[in-house]
């Protein structure tokens, strides 16, 4: 490690309202050396955000204050300033200039209403004095650097006709065209895909190669810890609770949180698939279902494109069984989901749940087959309606399907529920606001189970819930499948999660099954170059096993959207051992 860049000492925020005073961040302190890479890390609620909006002086804005402490920040000039109490106008300097900041969600931070190429050589106007046309070209050039493809035309576009890890790779560049000493990664990977990610993250190490910058990575995923960090910073309530040498701290952690937090990492390779249920008549068949979205041009509204979303897939879920359904964003994985809740009318192809044919039913026929089928989605808070009390929201299918329950029965079965999923009766009153993360994905749980039903669609249950709270909710829907034989069809991104839940992995591209069969032959003998692109961007967790920082294949997936009667080929798929079929690449 080189000389301190970054010194924070014995630094404390907290937040007031007009009945409490919270401290969010108490007496923290640590060092980022010149050009070095440390991660803080820990559960949402811990502080990690509060310290980097703090180094960036922009905690005032989130109503937070800074009551102590020192953040001593090594200057170009050689001249060490405190940003605790650095005046607003030498701030504005600092920021973006010497030091960056790359936060979670790429399009809240990006301008909506102004193009690319113009947000990008704002930064050298501003704190550059730049002119217009010098910032244009140096902004090229850094769409260049970050690996944006066409770069010419990605200045004139708008945020929302990249994707989102174009739109990450944008902010990238955006925070890095000042050449600053210090990058503040904030959750930069969260929402994105594994491939994705991998790409982001390799650049990153990648830029600072090149330039010697320091990278402070704020993340709560020990994966990316294991291949991103020299140091790490584990935070809980506020404070830290140990720090190490990412070697040392993996192979010998010492505080019982830390401890905790790597346990709960799953690691590719240590699941292996759950072991088959018994074989017995399918609870969901689906056979070459097609799900296909217009697109229409021009004053009169003529289709002229299709979005392929979803193209002959087919499938069959036994009893008790899961089967995982992997792909990046926009491989039509949750259509798939909602196609079989009708949710999305499919556009041909057959379901039969529990043995009836659901294909040709309406909206008022479908109602009564929901009893069998109920789905659980990605974001609990989006999902359950704040003004409904626990009670009300677990057991509303009763009273949509049920509705002569008198309210004391439906409250003894509410209560059994939550007991069910590790709650309460005492939470039953409560409202979505007063629960955690993983309380609320809990409640929609206990919301899906209330009708009994055969299968549960889960729709990322698990990807935006911190790494312990991922472990205890997959324990729960493990532990609910033995008890009472629910199927799963269990769609996510992230391939060490579907491991560990699931007995099949059928792996989704561009609307298609690209490659199904038992997890582990999928996984230990992946066939399609596809499954082995999603295996092999996987974090390690084991800084020893890190790769070095070269580019994986930074090609975006094509984009599913077609002229018509320009429909893509559907290759038909071919056994390669037990159960295990792959399509064949031309």
């Amino acid at each position: 490690m080189g000389d301190s860049l970054l010194t924070v000492e014995a630094l404390s925020v907290e937040f007031r309202t007009r009945r409490h005073v919270n401290q969010a961040v108490r007496g923290l302190s640590f060092q980022v050396g010149q050009g070095q890479t440390v991660a803080i890390v820990g559960e949402s609620g811990s502080g990690k955000s509060v310290t980097a909006l703090s180094i960036m002086r922009l905690i005032g804005q989130e109503g937070g204050t800074i009551t102590d402490g020192r953040i001593g920040f090594a200057r170009r000039t050689g001249a060490v300033t405190d940003l605790v109490t650095c005046p607003e106008a030498e701030m504005r300097r600092i920021r973006g200039g010497e030091i960056a900041m790359i936060f979670q969600e790429p399009m809240t931070s990006l301008n909506p209403i102004r193009t690319i190429g113009s947000q990008l050589a704002e930064v050298l106007v501003l704190h550059e004095g730049a002119t217009q046309a010098a910032s244009v070209a140096a902004s090229r050039r850094m769409l260049d650097r970050v690996r944006i493809p066409d770069a010419g035309r990605r200045m004139t576009q708008y945020p929302h006709e990249l994707s989102g890890g174009m739109r990450q790779r944008v902010m990238i560049a955006m925070a890095l065209q000042c050449r600053p000493q210090l990058l503040l990664a904030d959750e930069p990977t969260t929402a994105l895909d594994v491939t994705i990610q991998a790409q982001v993250l390799s650049l990153i190490l990648e830029l600072k190669r090149e330039t010697g910058m320091a990278v402070l990575f704020i993340t709560h995923d020990l994966g990316i810890v294991a291949d991103m960090a020299e140091q790490v910073v584990v935070m809980r309530h506020g404070e830290i609770v140990e720090q190490a040498g990412a070697s040392t701290l993996f192979a010998a952690p010492r505080h019982p949180y830390t401890r905790t937090l790597v346990a709960a990492v799953p690691k590719l390779g240590e699941g292996h698939g759950p072991a088959n249920p018994v074989a017995g008549a399918p609870v969901l068949r689906v056979e070459r279902l097609v799900k296909r979205f217009p697109i229409r041009h021009g004053v009169l509204q003529r289709v002229t494109e299709i979005v392929h979303a979803v193209e002959d897939v087919s499938f069959t879920l036994g009893a008790a069984e899961t089967l995982g359904l992997v792909g990046e964003s926009g491989c039509g994985k949750s259509t798939v989901g909602r196609a079989l809740l009708k949710l999305v009318e499919p556009t041909s192809g057959r379901i039969s749940i529990v043995g009836r044919d659901v294909s040709d039913l309406s909206p008022s026929e479908m109602r009564p087959v929901r009893r069998d089928i109920q789905m659980v989605f990605q974001d609990p808070y989006a999902s359950l309606n704040p003004r409904l009390s626990t009670f009300d929201s677990v057991t509303e299918p009763l009273v949509i399907h049920e509705p002569g329950i008198p309210a004391a029965e439906r409250w003894d079965r509410a209560a059994a529920l939550l007991r069910r999923v590790g709650l309460g009766a005492e939470h039953l009153d409560r409202f979505p606001h007063q629960f955690s993360g993983g309380q609320r994905q809990r409640l929609c749980i206990a919301r899906a189970l209330c009708l009994g039903p055969k299968v549960i669609v889960a729709d990322e249950p698990v990807s935006s819930l911190d790494a312990s709270v991922q472990a205890q909710v997959i324990e729960l829907m493990r532990e609910l499948q033995g008890e009472l034989g629910i199927a799963y069809l269990f769609i996510s991104h992230d391939m060490r999660v579907v491991e560990r839940m699931s007995h099949r992995v059928a792996v989704m591209y561009l609307g298609q099954i690209v490659e199904i069969g038992p997890t582990s032959a999928v996984l230990r003998d992946p066939r399609h170059p596809y499954t082995r692109r999603l295996l092999a961007a996987v974090p390690t967790r084991d800084p020893a096993q890190r790769r070095e920082p070269a580019m994986l294949d930074a090609t975006e997936v094509p984009s599913p959207i077609r002229r018509v009667g320009n429909a893509p080929a559907t290759p038909p798929l071919v056994e390669v051992g037990p159960a295990h079929f792959v399509q064949q690449v031309a």
